[in-house]
This record gives C-alpha cells, sequence and structure tokens, in this order.
C-alpha cells in the first residue's frame, strides 16, 4: 500500500539513484540553456536546434527521476509526515504528465510544416500560446505544490533542515513566477526558472547525501533515527 511506503534498501537506492540523477540532469539543463541563450543575437529570439531539442529531451529524462524522487521522499518520511510526503508525489506525477505529454508533442510535431501556421499559437514559447500556458501550470503551479509539499518532510537535523528550507525556497520562488502571467510581463517568470533550474538541483544533491547517510527501515518501522 502507497500511504505505508517505508525506506528500504531498495528504496534508498532509487532514491539516491534519483537525486543525483535529478541533480545531474538540471546541471546539463542549464548548461544547455545557457549555451543557446549566448547563441542568440537577441534574447527575442527563439533558442534554435538542436539545442531546443536538447532541451526538450533532457526534460523528458528529468521527469521520471523527479517522480522517482518524491516517491523515495515519501519512503523516507516518518509516519506522522507521509500525508505531506503523498501530496508531493501526486503533485510531482501531474507535473510530470502535462510536462511530459507538453514536450514530446512540441519535440515530434513542432517542427512538422503541416503545423506551421498554428505553432506560433499553440506549440511556442512566445507569449501567449497554448504551450507556454502549460508549462507554467506545470513548473510555477504544480512543481511548487509538489516541493512545498515536501518541505515539511524535513526536519530534525542540519542536513534535514537545510532541504526543507531550500524546497521551501524552490517552491516559493517557482509560485512567485507567475507573477510573470498576472503582470503579462514574461521577465518576471525567470523568477520562478531559479527556483527550479537553480535551487532544485541544488537541492537534489543533498537528498541523495542524506538518503546515503540514512539507513535503510524494516517494513515495520514507522519512524526513522535523525541524520544530522
Amino acid at each position: 500500500m502507497t500511504v505505508g511506503l517505508t525506506f528500504t534498501k531498495s528504496a534508498r537506492r532509487v532514491g539516491i539513484v534519483a537525486a543525483s540523477g535529478t541533480a545531474f540532469l538540471g546541471a546539463v539543463y542549464v548548461a544547455t540553456l545557457i549555451a543557446g541563450l549566448l547563441s542568440l543575437r537577441s534574447l527575442q529570439q527563439p533558442i534554435p536546434d538542436p539545442l531546443f531539442s536538447f532541451l526538450e529531451i533532457e526534460i523528458l529524462l528529468l521527469m521520471p527521476l523527479f517522480v522517482a524522487l518524491m516517491v523515495s521522499v515519501h519512503a523516507w518520511a516518518g509516519a506522522g509526515a507521509k500525508v505531506f510526503s503523498l501530496m508531493a508525489l501526486v503533485f510531482a506525477g501531474v507535473l510530470a504528465g502535462l510536462t511530459s505529454a507538453l514536450h514530446f508533442v512540441i519535440l515530434i510535431v513542432g517542427h512538422q510544416a503541416a503545423f506551421s501556421k498554428l505553432s506560433p499559437l499553440l506549440l511556442s514559447f512566445k507569449w501567449p500560446s497554448v504551450a507556454y500556458a502549460i508549462d507554467i501550470l506545470g513548473w510555477d503551479i504544480f512543481f511548487a505544490l509538489s516541493v512545498l509539499w515536501a518541505a515539511p518532510v524535513f526536519s530534525g537535523g542540519r542536513l534535514a533542515t537545510t532541504i526543507r528550507v531550500l524546497l521551501a525556497t524552490s517552491g516559493t520562488l517557482a509560485l512567485a513566477g507567475l507573477s510573470g502571467v498576472v503582470l503579462g510581463d514574461m521577465r518576471f517568470r525567470n523568477i520562478g526558472i531559479v527556483g527550479y533550474a537553480g535551487v532544485f538541483p541544488s537541492t537534489a544533491v543533498l537528498l541523495a547525501i542524506l538518503f546515503q547517510q540514512s539507513p535503510p527501515q524494516n517494513a515495520c518501522q514507522a519512524e526513522r533515527p535523525v541524520v544530522s
């Protein structure tokens, strides 16, 4: 039963791999994004291929890792915090579904001639567009909700407390990115990008360390020892 999931050896192993993979792909994504932006003559231009397609693929690879990471967070959580970790896991699944569908469609059909006339309205990341709105829904809302619900899971030691603060910071910045929609100025969405592309990969590194330091539990254990 999912609600009763404990931090077994398998959950610990999945957590370490998922957190490490999330941190690695997050760093690769930021490097690719910077390279794409530096290739532009104007920031008003879209990032060209192949860098744009690389970004899409990296997001598609990241989503299963993000869900696996939240599964491990749910397993790691003590009995009193599992309601928070379960909420985080559910919102992670919503984010993964939305984002994976969006970026798969853009990657596969976005360059098809049949969509050339509709692409600016449906598939571009120039505001306003359907794709941009879905991306905002996924990252600025459901990502934010996922990490904000995950934050209360971590407490008791210095490392866990640091993770808690970083998760709360990441989620708050992601929510702040919605100000771009409210103000009609997508430059303010960069606040949210700092949250999920900057702060969160660093948090994933600490999660990998925490999982590595945390001893696995037996299925009958409900609480866990504090990791300093």
